[in-house]
Parts: C-alpha cells; sequence; structure tokens
C-alpha cells in the first residue's frame, strides 16, 4: 500500500542554517513517530512559503547519508494572502502496511496552526 505522510514546521528566519536544521528536525520526527526505513520511501517532496530563499530544505537530507538514494524535490508554495509565514512542508510517500489512520503526520513550531485536527486526533490516540 502506498501511503502518504505530511508535515510542516516553521522558522524565525530565513537563512540557511535554520531551514537546514528545521528540516532536519521534521523530518527526523516523521521518520521516527512512523517508523520509517529509507527503502520504503518512494520520494519526497518539500515546499516553502515564498519568504524562504536562503537554502533548498532537500539539502538537509543529504545529512541522512541511508537516504542517498531516495528522490526529493522541492517547489515554493502558492504564496496566498494571509498563509503561515516562514514555512517548510513535507509530503513524503511511502510503501507500508498502515492503515490511514495510523499514520502520523507531524506539525512543528508554528505550523501546528495548519491542521489542528491532526494534531487532536494524534494526542487522543496516545492517551
Amino acid at each position: 500500500m502506498i501511503r502518504g505522510i505530511r508535515g510542516a514546521i516553521t522558522i524565525t528566519e530565513d537563512n540557511e542554517q535554520e531551514v537546514l536544521d528545521a528540516t532536519e528536525e521534521l523530518l527526523r520526527a516523521i521518520i521516527k513517530e512512523n517508523e520509517i526505513e529509507a527503502e520504503q520511501v518512494a520520494q519526497v517532496l518539500m515546499t516553502v512559503t515564498d519568504d524562504i530563499k536562503a537554502a533548498f530544505p532537500a539539502k538537509a537530507m543529504r545529512r541522512f547519508p541511508e537516504w542517498s538514494f531516495v528522490p526529493v524535490t522541492c517547489a515554493q508554495e502558492i504564496p496566498v494572502k494571509g498563509s503561515l509565514p516562514l514555512c517548510v512542508r513535507v509530503l513524503m510517500t511511502i510503501n507500508t502496511d498502515k492503515r490511514q489512520a495510523d499514520i502520523k503526520h507531524i506539525y512543528l513550531k508554528d505550523a501546528q496552526k495548519l491542521r489542528p485536527d491532526l494534531s487532536l486526533t494524534r494526542e487522543s490516540k496516545s492517551s
């Protein structure tokens, strides 16, 4: 079965180190919470809001040597008025036997505002 895992994180300012560190934090959380091995991953799509220009978040994947063959690409989010600024989003496509409801989508820092419904669902399942 193929499943998508979503996640997002915000940064406080647009600089390369912060973009890469935040992206790594998000990826590590997605990997840990969903118990993912690189061999399960079909692709990773990363997007940034139009106020992030200092680095490609995909560069953070280079910090994961075992993930060197996973296809990764970056794109820019549609600049919708009033959207959450300084945000990196990830959509990871994996092969798994998990049910859709068992996938843990990860929203960190101010990005928790994007999908509070998923955060509440996740918290209630672990209680």
